[in-house]
């Protein structure tokens, strides 16, 4: 992946959920590229593959966000830095997530402790620990990048409370992602005027079947969907209400369920917003303008 590269997102992976499938999407996971700079988000399982499927080089990784501490946006952060080094990787890489990810970071060490060992005795390679730096994500201003300037917001996303959407604005083009949510009106004004919005979204027509097909049951998943995310509709209506150039729908559930497809979606989202979308799928690439 050249510096050179034009801004822009790929929507590596765009399951809402852990589970995998025969046949489903990935889980959680987009790489952002601002300024030349590439900026991972989310590191749901098959990230890794899904970014050595793009062209980049795992050795070149340094910018890492993590939103939130379920599974399917940061299980597989330990195995991809895990990998990057084994490929070649000799130098910092700066991440920032909730408090507790260093925990993850820690334990994930001493679970890989005899590897790493070896590795570094027997290969030479640089002591893998030393490399990565993790830093505790807050509301207000994160990072300054290079050009790139982030920002982080808190969003609704019960029962956790460290829970952001994140906006990183480079010298042409600002991205907002929304993180996990419940529909906040608040999260327009965060988002004002954004090049393009990333937000998850969820198929209310879908949510019964899917809660019958995986659900443990009883009505605490339907729940749980019901309270911390947003609709296709209502986050349509974020992006009219926030004025985005682009509305990008991410983290989709249901994103694999046969009986509803790409038209349920339109419709859906078609109620709060008439402006330009791309409906996430794995690899998704989304050109921003200059």
């Amino acid at each position: 992946m050249a510096a050179t590269d034009p801004d822009h997102v790929v929507l590596l992976g765009t399951k809402g959920g852990p589970a995998i499938r025969p046949g489903t999407p990935m889980p959680t996971s987009s790489l952002l590229t601002l300024d030349g700079r590439a900026i991972v988000v989310d590191c749901g399982l098959g990230v890794t593959r899904a970014l050595a499927d793009q062209g980049m080089e795992l050795a070149d990784l340094r910018t890492i966000f993590i939103t939130h501490l379920h599974s399917d946006h940061y299980l597989e952060l330990g195995p991809l830095l895990h990998t990057a080094w084994t490929a070649g990787l000799k130098s910092n890489v700066e991440i920032w997530g909730p408090p507790g990810l260093d925990r993850y970071w820690t334990a994930f060490l001493a679970s890989m402790a005899d590897d790493i060992a070896l590795r570094i005795a027997d290969e030479g390679r640089p002591d893998l620990a030393a490399l990565v730096r993790i830093h505790a994500l807050d509301a207000g201003k994160v990072a300054t990048l290079d050009t790139v300037t982030v920002t982080a917001m808190r969003v609704a996303h019960p029962p956790l409370v460290d829970c952001f959407a994140l906006s990183f604005a480079g010298l042409s083009n600002r991205v907002v992602f929304s993180g996990d949510t419940a529909y906040l009106p608040a999260l327009a004004d965060f988002a004002r005027g954004a090049d393009l919005l990333v937000h998850e979204a969820m198929l209310d027509p879908a949510l019964a079947a899917l809660a019958a097909r995986v659900g443990n049951g009883d009505d605490r998943l339907l729940t749980h969907l019901r309270l911390s995310h947003t609709s296709a509709a209502d986050a349509g209506r974020i992006a009219t209400q926030a004025g985005v150039r682009a509305l990008a729908l991410h983290h989709l559930v249901p994103s694999d369920d046969p009986d509803f497809g790409p038209t349920d979606w339109h419709a859906a989202v078609a109620e709060g917003w008439d402006g330009p979308l791309h409906l996430g799928t794995d690899g998704l690439r989304i050109d921003l303008g200059t």
